[in-house]
């Protein structure tokens, strides 16, 4: 099956296994998703994730993180760059998700980070998604 936009679907599948309170969640690996899953592990909002080989391009197993009495710790998910309308921020500019609560993933020049990671070394990029 072909997917147009493969960050929405991590991110869709992503939000759909924390609703339904999954404990993980299978995505096809890719080296984009890889280290946007990196970054949710950095900052806590997943337990962790690992890569299963199956012969082809292989699949990510996410492990969701959830709090006291099954509460998520991803309370939102949003795409911001799609492949119809591509958002881009220069450091000054990069946007604060829930006013520094959340954050935002960003693919650089210097690879994909969070909003916090690209001011400090300065960089502006493509912004990815919001996560809160």
């Amino acid at each position: 099956m072909q997917i147009t936009d493969s960050i929405a679907d991590i991110l869709t599948r992503i939000r759909n296994a924390n609703t339904a309170k999954h404990a993980t969640v299978d995505v096809p690996a890719s080296n984009m998703k890889k280290s946007i899953a990196q970054i949710l592990v950095d900052e806590g909002y997943i337990k962790s994730y690992q890569i299963i080989d199956d012969g082809k391009q292989g699949i990510i197993r996410i492990t969701l993180k959830y709090g006291e009495n099954k509460s998520q710790v991803i309370t939102g998910l949003r795409r911001v760059s799609k492949p119809g309308l591509r958002i881009y921020s220069s450091c000054e500019d990069m946007p604060k998700v829930m006013k520094g609560l959340g954050i935002a993933i960003v693919s650089t020049s210097k690879g994909v980070m969070t909003d916090k990671k690209a001011r400090e070394l300065n960089v502006g990029g493509e912004v990815l998604a919001f996560v809160w």
